[in-house]
């Protein structure tokens, strides 16, 4: 059999979020990676009593599926007439699709009305003044940008600086039949649709005296014209739903008190009175999932959903997985689901739930679970194929005692055509977040280094999510500290576990976070031979101002700021450069505003002005995203930089 190769991302499919058809069935979505056009496609399908069958053919992508109650009508977002996207309608009796809105500005997050006569949206919307401003400019003259706000640039805008006009969501709906379009909710604020109600609606907003540092959002429940805030403290509510007898909601909530290191957590909330009653928080692991991966594309899930008045099945991440829990109003909840996979889509029947599967050697599939006697089905087989045919290698679950006797867990691979007797390289690769975390997954780029020869590591460092809400706190304020040893110890625990890892060949890489900790190691030991650094952070004094998250990232991971310039400094790899040994290699998007490319040409001119071994390759029309949704053909090429640094100085050949 083939090892796995670079190119073979054109021939992993993506099988993901699963949506219920109530009455039928389920739709999910195939994405497909074209190289000759070098896009992405998404394509929607059904399973039913039927069988299964493909819906939609254009070649571009949807998202945003949803069914109305009765089951007759699909709606999902796509490129409309203006190239911006907006809502379509698929009838079950058959039909074209049909273009249901003509926004300016596109559309987000549509849901059918519960009785199905009309669609919930989101759409951002200019002030008058605004819009005077945006006629006067439509010559062709490039004309000022005029900023009040801090958070004025966001990664994945258009570049080249990412600039986001200032604009405010509100919430509108359209009623299906008659197209006539009423706005819901809009003010001074962003306003999001949560459900809908028999008398009203649930929302909230991030209304606030001081936008700039405000982080968290304001539920409302609105029934028969009347607003009532939930009283939160310090919450952030990020989903509702609603048991059918609307005596009951289930929230996806974060505690701000640990800024963005929190658990995604799940709170019922009694509809009748507003008390809260903590669903997952005792479970001190988070809902949902954070998983990191490169394969799984067009990832669209629920987190919590009822299939009862009293019951519900939800997500969680533990311990390196995501799994699927039941639980119910009293307060009991069980683990209906548990296995070394990573669960990155869900929605639920009345009796079934449909899930969408990774594991470290399935890239992605569609089953179902019976809610009656518990057994999981499979549906798809869209992998089999490439599954069938390739050599992949089965990552082993580690865990080993860190330096302070801390737990971490991780994986190991040995190399693709591994035989007993001779010496390999090995790779560390570190994940970026750092409050995200490697999964039982399946993961392209670590089966391509497996393919040509490496052994590879990657585990869940402190700062990782799918663990206690301590350990993932741990990391702030402590960046290359705990962090560091802990990578390290895991070097140090498969060295003396596998006799066959060559400890001169020793390679690591890393991107976003895991960048920064690539910078940071070659700056603290000499013990890796090459170094792949990838959107990475050098310098935190200048990521401060620079970034989309910049100033309060920094205050929340770093808890320092400008006026303590020497915490920003000692955390900042820049400050260590002229340790580094390490030949480094360094991948960065120009388009990237969560990193910016600033971080990159610090580190290299730095490298460079001190006759250290670097190389600097800039990605054009990439932005942070790049090895997970990047343009294809830069995703090989980045691939294809990375192996041939390692090929470069690790091969046994060059030693």
């Amino acid at each position: 059999m083939k090892h796995i190769s670079i190119e073979d991302i054109f021939n992993i499919k993506s099988v993901s979020a699963p949506k219920a058809i109530p009455g039928h069935g389920v739709t999910y979505y195939v994405t497909t990676i074209n190289e000759k056009d070098n896009n992405y496609v998404t394509h929607l399908h059904e399973a039913t009593e039927l069988g299964l069958k493909q819906l939609t053919f254009d070649k571009g992508r949807i998202s945003q599926v949803d069914h109305s109650n009765d089951g007759n009508l699909t709606l999902f977002v796509a490129k409309g007439d203006n190239d911006k996207p907006q809502i379509f309608l698929l009838r079950r009796t058959g039909g074209e699709r049909e273009q249901l809105t003509s926004e300016d500005e596109g559309v987000s997050e549509p849901r059918f009305s519960n009785d199905g006569t009309a669609v919930f949206y989101h759409v951002n919307v200019k002030e008058e003044d605004d819009k005077k401003e945006d006629d006067d400019k439509k010559d062709d003259k490039k004309q000022p940008v005029h900023i009040t706000n801090m958070k004025y640039k966001i990664d994945g805008a258009p570049g080249p600086f990412g600039y986001v006009p200032e604009k405010k969501q509100v919430v509108k709906k359209i009623d299906i039949d008659t197209r006539e379009v009423e706005t819901v909710c809009s003010g001074e604020a962003d306003y999001s649709f949560m459900a809908e109600l028999s008398d009203g609606i649930i929302y909230t907003t991030n209304e606030s005296d001081d936008p700039d540092f405000n982080f968290t959002n304001t539920l409302y429940v609105r029934r028969n014209g009347e607003d009532k805030v939930v009283t939160l403290q310090d919450k952030s509510v990020y989903g509702v739903e609603v048991s059918k007898d609307e005596k009951h909601a289930l929230l996806l909530t974060t505690d701000y008190n640990y800024k963005n290191a929190a658990h995604l957590t799940i709170e019922l909330l009694s509809l009748d009175d507003f008390t809260l009653t903590d669903v997952t928080r005792k479970l001190d692991r988070p809902a949902g999932s954070a998983v990191v991966q490169d394969v799984q594309q067009s990832e669209e899930s629920r987190v919590v959903k009822f299939v009862s008045n009293k019951e519900f099945v939800f997500l969680l991440s533990e311990d390196g997985a995501v799994n699927l829990y039941k639980g119910n109003i009293d307060g009991e909840v069980r683990p209906l689901l548990q296995s070394e996979h990573n669960i990155f889509g869900m929605d639920a029947s009345d009796d079934t739930v449909y899930l969408t599967i990774s594991t470290p050697v399935s890239p992605s599939e569609l089953y179902q679970l019976d809610l009656g006697n518990e057994t999981l089905t499979q549906l798809t087989e869209v992998n089999k194929e490439f599954v069938d045919s390739k050599e992949i290698v089965e990552p082993e679950s580690i865990r080993f005692n860190s330096f302070d006797d801390e737990e971490i867990h991780g994986w190991f691979m040995k190399p693709a055509g591994f035989k007993d007797g001779e010496k390999y390289p090995l790779v560390v690769n570190v994940h970026g977040g750092p409050h995200a975390f490697y999964a039982h997954t399946f993961f392209h780029e670590m089966q391509v280094l497996a393919g040509l020869g490496y052994a590879v590591l990657f585990t869940n460092p402190r700062g990782s999510h799918s663990y206690s809400q301590k350990f993932v706190d741990h990391v702030r304020g402590d960046y290359g500290n705990t962090d560091y040893k802990d990578v390290m110890a895991s070097v140090d625990y498969v060295l003396d576990t596998y006799d066959f890892i060559d400890e001169n060949r020793l390679g690591v890489t890393g991107g976003s976070y895991g960048g920064f900790m690539t910078n940071w190691i070659v700056g603290h030991t000499n013990r890796f031979k090459a170094a792949v650094t990838q959107r990475s952070i050098s310098n935190w004094i200048s990521f401060r101002g620079v970034s989309d998250i910049g100033y309060y990232f920094t205050d929340w991971q770093i808890q320092a700021g400008v006026d303590d310039i020497d915490t920003l400094w000692h955390h900042s790899p820049l400050k260590y450069v002229d340790n580094v040994e390490t030949p480094l290699l360094i991948l960065h998007s120009e388009y990237d505003f969560r990193c910016p490319i600033e971080q990159a040409e610090q580190l290299y001119i730095e490298l460079k002005y001190r006759k250290k071994t670097a190389e600097f390759v800039r990605f054009p029309d990439a932005d942070h995203n790049l090895s997970r949704t990047g343009l294809p053909h830069l995703r090989v090429k980045r691939l294809e930089y990375m192996t041939d640094w390692f090929k470069k100085y690790l091969n046994e050949e060059n030693h």
